[in-house]
């Protein structure tokens, strides 16, 4: 179906705001790549400091290859000094089912 990557960072308290419009500003480098399905940023509920990023691909050879490029590595560079903390997930979606409100919700 695709491939899955998860990235949970703790951000440098009073820099939220700062590290959102860098993410948001370098979100070319991830999606402009041809093999990626799309991204999202979200927030840890009662945890202001703490974002997860969520970004879907064609397949693991294709996204490792993407870790790899420059731009990448040039937004990754740009995210780095917000980071305190976090970890990194891969996995292999193997079904999704859209709910009731899917097309509503958006």
């Amino acid at each position: 179906m695709a491939f899955r990557v998860m990235l949970r960072m703790e951000i440098e308290p009073g820099k939220e705001g700062d590290f959102e419009q860098a993410w948001l500003a370098g979100t070319e480098a991830v999606t402009g790549h041809p093999a990626n399905l799309g991204q999202s940023l979200s927030r840890e509920s009662g945890a202001d400091n703490t974002y997860v990023i969520v970004s879907d691909w064609v397949d693991e050879p294709q996204f490792r290859a993407f870790e790899d490029s420059p731009a990448h590595l040039e937004h990754r560079a740009t995210l780095h000094p917000f980071r305190k903390g976090g970890s990194f997930h891969v996995m292999e979606v193997l079904h999704g089912i859209e709910g009731r409100a899917a097309g509503r919700a958006r």
